[in-house]
C-alpha cells in the first residue's frame, strides 16, 4: 500500500476515534469522498491495525444506528429556519 494512502487511513482513524464523526464528517475534513474513508476503514485499516479496526468498527456501528434520527432533525432544522 502506498505511503501516502496508509498515513491517510492511520489519521482518520484516529481523527474518528478522537471525536467519535461520522464517515461523512471525516471525508469532508480530509478532502475525500465519504466512499473513499469507508474502504479505508472497513478494507485498509483492518490490514493495517486490527485493535484500531475493532474500536472503529463499534464507532461506525452507532452512527449507523443513529442515521436516521440525524437525517430527521436536518430536515427538522431546514423546514424550521425556511
Amino acid at each position: 500500500m502506498n505511503e501516502g494512502i496508509t498515513r491517510r487511513v492511520l489519521l482518520e482513524a484516529e481523527y474518528i476515534l478522537s471525536t467519535r464523526s461520522t464517515l461523512r464528517q471525516t471525508a469532508h475534513l480530509f478532502g475525500v469522498s465519504k466512499s473513499t474513508v469507508h474502504v479505508d476503514m472497513s478494507e485498509r485499516l483492518k490490514k493495517l491495525n486490527a485493535k484500531k479496526y475493532q474500536k472503529i468498527e463499534k464507532i461506525l456501528l452507532i452512527n449507523f444506528s443513529e442515521k436516521h434520527i440525524r437525517g430527521g432533525q436536518a430536515t427538522r432544522k431546514k423546514y424550521l429556519t425556511a
